[in-house]
């Protein structure tokens, strides 16, 4: 299969950067997606080290795909984030992964175009990743944002179950430039949306499904995305599996659903 394929730190959160870069070469990856700015209250804090995590990719011959997450508040400074920058470009990452957490339409436009124009520096593009919790919670209002921002790096990260729970379905990407569309994150859920946030947010950090054993319709999202968009796998399972059989299975079934969306 020619098409990249990377471990998301979600995952696998409990590893280290070097660790998980490990168990993707092992599991049969070819990239990683690096979680060098954690999120609030996240439960695993892992030391990063330059020098290290880029033996661990020379070593294993795995790429890093996207470096995450860059949330952007009211109060974001966006300089302060160089030094993440300087770090994603030097491990030759190529995407950013950006949350929008910003009530302020202009102002958070106004963020994120000087987020792409740093990053461009670094030769990286920004990705708004919509999700149902924050203020860029659906494909219409990340679309808003990068027609208002209007850089050339900016792009859209389309996550499955953001997508469906969110509202969205195949065909809100049917309208998105295919250049906006640079990667694309994948798992499967329940195909019942949950009535109460707190259950939404709850399932998509810790309970997702491997791709095929849930309801969402991965194969409409696959015909609906670019042929051969790079593919992040971002499955936090509640089963307690070891890291390296939950990045095999996640990538075993994401091969079998691609076979079904691509008719072989």
């Amino acid at each position: 299969m020619d098409r990249a394929i990377g471990l998301a730190a979600l995952t696998v959160l409990e590893l280290s950067h070097e660790e998980q870069i490990r168990v993707a070469a092992q599991a049969g990856y070819t990239h990683v997606g690096l979680r060098l700015v954690p999120v609030a209250g996240q439960p695993y804090q892992h030391r990063f080290e330059s020098r290290s995590v880029e033996r661990a990719l020379l070593d294993s011959g795995t790429r890093v795909l996207d470096v995450e997450v860059f949330r952007l508040t009211p109060e974001t400074k966006v300089a302060e984030f160089e030094p993440i920058l300087d770090a994603s470009a030097r491990l030759k990452a190529t995407q950013l992964l950006v949350h929008g957490a910003d009530p302020d339409e202009a102002r958070l436009a106004e963020t994120f175009g000087t987020l792409c124009d740093l990053a461009a520096r670094y030769g990286l593009a920004a990705n708004l990743e919509p999700m149902p919790w924050v203020d860029v919670s659906n494909v219409a209002k990340a679309m808003r944002i990068l027609d208002l921002a209007a850089r050339p790096n900016g792009g859209l990260l389309a996550d499955a179950i953001h997508l469906f729970r969110a509202g969205d379905t195949p065909q809100a990407l049917s309208g998105v430039p295919p250049r906006l569309l640079r990667y694309a994150q994948l798992c499967d859920a329940r195909p019942q949306k949950p009535a109460q946030m707190e259950e939404i947010i709850r399932q998509a950090r810790s309970e997702r499904l491997f791709p095929g054993e849930g309801g969402l319709d991965l194969r409409g999202l696959l015909r609906a995305l670019p042929a051969d968009i790079p593919l992040s796998l971002e499955v936090p399972v509640s089963q307690k599996l070891p890291p390296l059989e939950r990045a095999r299975r996640a990538l075993n079934a994401t091969k079998a659903i691609l076979g079904l969306a691509e008719g072989t």
